[in-house]
């Protein structure tokens, strides 16, 4: 903001220097200088040819011609002069040089014009773009620190409109994702302690048949098969207990927000296009023949699921060639995206899915395990499904989406 100030600043004393400049500086004064010498030389010419002083009215710039007399000084005048000898006698040629007015009223006019003109763009800019934008610059990073309550304001030249609406939907998404942590850290808390308390009492009734076991208070073996069947059923219980940890743990991982309706195909495979047509380079891209239909389902999340599938063709890969494909089963639309040079194990094909697996074929590629899990979570909740299979060294993996 100060450094366009500056520039402003800057402007305005440029176009006042110019003004300066145009007005101090005479105009066309070699030209009028060269006027007035020539009309000098003419009145002399006059003068020679008819011994007649000419009338001065005839001249642009001559203003009196005075012939020597007794008793006046030649010499003496307010105006400026020459004197030239003509006809055998002196003269003194008064003369005023002319200045081009019109000329400098245009001058000025047109300067001052573009001057209006480029001061009003800067002002225009400074306060529709160059102020809006510095009191939003900081908004990035009070996202980043997690200062997620207080929404943007939409200024009415809407320069920024898109870029402030994606910034409020990216805050108002960032404030959701965190109370769903919240909240799931809540409910995981609460289930943990729940199922803690349940173990206890299996886990104490074992403690106990096992020290009455160990201490010989149980001589009857009848009664001691039976206890030893009651710490079989105890040890069986916690191992429930033990497995709904487990699956809690595995399942609800990331809660996903699905907005279910009805949208074109085309209006995601063209978001495909676009973003990976000119990110590809040195792979062959290719996006095979469609016909167009209705899905349902949310486009903001097939889009998700393709760019993580084809985020993973271009990763494990051997950036050979990446293809989308399309089929039709029953009331479904296939889209399939297959890449070369598959290197996972078949044997590992099947966990794939899962949540946190990577393959063997990961090796130092960074990654988190969640990509395709992900995929099949956000599939799941558009009614489809997602699959994968290897065939021919291609690794193929298919989305299931439900027609509309």
């Amino acid at each position: 903001m100060k450094n366009f100030d500056k520039l402003i600043a800057a402007a305005a004393a440029l176009i006042t220097f110019a003004f300066v400049i145009i007005n101090v500086i005479p105009a066309n004064r070699t030209n009028t200088a060269e006027m007035h010498n020539v009309e000098i030389s003419r009145a002399v010419r006059v003068i020679n040819e008819t011994g007649i002083v000419p009338d001065t009215s005839a001249y642009e710039t001559i203003i009196g011609i005075y012939p020597q007399e007794d008793g006046k000084d030649l010499y003496s005048s307010p105006n400026e002069y020459v004197i030239r000898e003509a006809g055998g006698q002196l003269y003194r040629i008064e003369y005023a040089e002319k200045h081009n007015d019109s000329d400098r009223l245009y001058v000025n006019c047109s300067a001052a014009l573009i001057a209006a003109i480029l001061l009003g763009m800067l002002l225009y800019l400074r306060q529709t773009v160059i102020r809006p934008f510095s009191e939003i610059r900081e908004m990035p990073l009070e996202l980043a620190k997690g200062d997620l309550t207080v929404p943007l304001k939409e200024r009415k030249s809407r320069y920024f409109g898109k870029f402030l609406w994606g910034l409020d939907m990216l805050r108002e998404k960032l404030e959701k994702t965190r109370l769903a942590e919240l909240e799931l850290q809540k409910e995981k808390k609460t289930m943990l302690m729940s199922l803690s308390h349940d173990i206890k009492t299996p886990l104490s009734a074992i403690k106990l048949s096992s020290q009455a076991l160990e201490h010989g208070l149980y001589t009857d073996p009848e009664k001691q098969r039976s206890t030893a069947r009651n710490i079989t059923a105890n040890a069986a219980e916690i191992e429930k207990l033990v497995n709904e940890i487990m699956r809690a743990n595995s399942e609800e991982l990331i809660r996903f927000d699905v907005k279910k309706g009805e949208f074109y195909l085309s209006e995601v495979i063209d978001r495909i296009k676009n973003y990976y047509s000119d990110k590809l380079t040195g792979t062959e891209f290719e996006i095979a023949e469609y016909e167009n239909c209705l899905i349902g389902g949310d486009p903001d999340r097939l889009t998700e699921v393709l760019q993580n599938i084809i985020g993973n063709a271009v990763k494990y890969g051997d950036g050979r060639y990446i293809r989308v494909t399309f089929s039709d089963e029953e009331d479904c639309r296939l889209v399939t995206v297959a890449n070369s040079g598959c290197s996972l194990p078949e044997n590992e094909l099947s966990h794939i899915f899962d949540s946190f697996w990577r393959g063997s074929n990961s090796g130092s590629r960074e990654g988190s395990g969640l990509g395709l899990y992900i995929c099949r979570s956000l599939m799941s909740a558009m009614n489809g499904d997602i699959f994968a299979d290897i065939q021919d060294g291609e690794m193929r993996v298919t989305a299931v989406c439900r027609k509309g």
